[in-house]
């Protein structure tokens, strides 16, 4: 039971990430999608797994199978998180090729899901009776299915995390978590692996048994870590290619008039010092540089690699400090 009662509370802990990972819009939309479903599967693995140990699963039959649909859905979503935050990746209609192997699992489980809750309760009495062998032909075709699905999905990860480490981009916060995550999640692949073959095998091992869900608990736990700690490494190269502003990608602003502008600004703030006045704002710069919002915000941007609140702040403390070494009489205090 107290494996059981840590598994049920690291599977709330999920649910919890699930939800503080997609309120984040810092993080790159795609990649969060991804690594919340990721993470939301291993939470919903875990808690199934938490009432076949306490024998809930006879009291709740309904979920029985609950966590079969994502049987091949582990490798895909974390291979193309990874495709997302190392490439930025654009996802193609031909992509969903890769859910096919759980369409298929989806199809192969509704006969199941439609039975009554008396009928899956039989199900599962004769099977802890020992009349239905676990070591079925569904059973053996399923697990060897999903060993190979985590193998090959491992192997295009690994090429995926190595490339990535030659990059300069990326910060070495972002890189320790690319490693940290690919190792977890091999880790899980090796022990799931040795726990296929041996129940494949009708062996069982209450340590092979265990060492994949503690892997899995693992995963939910360091991304939850790092969801609080340090949020932007979920975005991957996007957070780190400052020079190409994606979001100025289609703005129709030359590189001469982006010049013209910049100079301007400089103007702005060394000249006027605009920066002083209490109500300044994106808005009021861009109507005395004669430009939109838009063209103002990624001046500053490109230029400057700062916004624009950062912008004025860093004028408003080089003139304070001025200020205090200036103040002979020593009137003023910070």
């Amino acid at each position: 039971y107290i494996w059981s009662f840590f598994y049920i509370y690291v599977a709330f802990i999920g649910f919890y990430i699930v939800v503080v990972i997609n309120l984040n819009k810092r993080i790159d939309r795609v990649a969060r999608h991804l690594i919340s479903i990721f993470v939301l599967t291993h939470s919903i693995y875990i808690v199934h797994i938490c009432l076949f140990m306490t024998n809930f699963h006879f009291t709740f039959p309904h979920t029985h199978f609950m966590s079969g649909p994502f049987s091949f859905l582990y490798g895909p979503l974390l291979y193309f998180y990874f495709k997302r935050i190392t490439e930025q990746y654009r996802f193609k209609r031909k992509d969903l090729l890769h859910l096919l192997p759980t369409a298929l699992m989806i199809v192969y489980l509704v006969p199941i899901y439609l039975l009554s809750a008396d009928e899956k309760l039989s199900i599962l009495l004769n099977r802890a009776a020992g009349y239905t062998s676990e070591n079925s032909l569904g059973f053996i075709i399923v697990v060897s299915l999903k060993i190979v699905s985590l193998v090959v999905y491992g192997l295009f990860i690994r090429r995926l995390y190595l490339k990535s480490k030659t990059k300069n981009q990326v910060s070495k916060e972002n890189k320790r978590w690319q490693k940290n995550i690919y190792r977890i999640h091999f880790l899980y692949i090796i022990f799931y692996s040795l726990y296929g073959i041996l129940a494949i095998s009708n062996l069982s091992s209450t340590i092979f048994f265990n060492l994949p869900i503690i892997f899995m608990a693992s995963m939910v736990l360091y991304v939850g870590y790092s969801a609080n700690v340090q949020p932007n490494v979920f975005s991957g190269t996007f957070f780190y290619t400052n020079q190409l502003f994606p979001k100025y990608k289609k703005s129709g602003l030359t590189e001469s008039l982006s010049n013209e502008l910049k100079e301007n600004l400089i103007y702005l703030f060394d000249n006027e010092k605009i920066y002083k006045e209490n109500d300044i704002n994106l808005d009021t710069i861009a109507e005395r540089l004669n430009t939109t919002r838009h063209n103002a915000s990624q001046v500053i941007n490109e230029h400057f690699e700062i916004n624009f609140h950062e912008l004025v702040n860093k004028y408003r403390i080089q003139e304070a400090k001025s200020m205090l070494e200036t103040d002979e009489r020593h009137n003023l205090n910070i």
